[in-house]
């Protein structure tokens, strides 16, 4: 159980860590640049099936350069974290205040990395047109869908 929430954590700390880097990725790259994507948030395909224009992808590029030494710094933090609870699970004996504190840092780290991914999600998305912003929530339907899909297929 407790290996399974901290492969979880750490899945969803690379995750938002991921798409935030992607993001400037494809801003600095100037044109679709990798096609894979990732996760949730703006990145690779989602933002090269949005089309952006040349402004659109330099405001991108601007969003992600105001962020780029806050997203580092909740990073490393959110690592050590997560690092310092794996650690502290797996010591013998049992210290449960040393879990209990390590799962309260981790938990911080992550709520933290997840404001940062809503705001820059956010500043994102003020750049986006409506129709840009309506296809962007058609493609994210898609890929929930698509991971709902996976996810049943997994459990049978």
């Amino acid at each position: 159980m407790v290996r399974g929430v901290r492969n979880l954590a750490v899945a969803a700390g690379v995750a938002a860590l991921t798409a935030a880097v992607q993001v400037g990725s494809f801003a600095a790259q100037g044109h679709h640049g990798d096609r894979r994507g990732f996760g949730r948030g703006f990145g690779g395909r989602a933002l090269a099936e949005l089309d952006l224009t040349a402004d659109q992808q330099e405001q991108v590029r601007a969003v992600r350069e105001r962020h780029r030494t806050e997203l580092q710094q909740v990073g490393d933090r959110l690592r050590a974290a997560h690092q310092a609870h794996g650690q502290a699970v797996e010591k013998l004996p049992v210290d449960e205040g040393l879990i209990r504190s390590t799962s309260q840092s981790l938990s911080e780290a992550q709520a933290d990395m997840s404001v940062l991914r809503a705001r820059i999600h956010s500043e994102i998305w003020t750049v986006l047109t409506p129709e840009q912003q309506k296809k962007a929530q058609e493609l994210k339907a898609q890929r929930d869908a698509r991971m709902k899909e996976r996810r049943e297929r997994r459990q049978r």
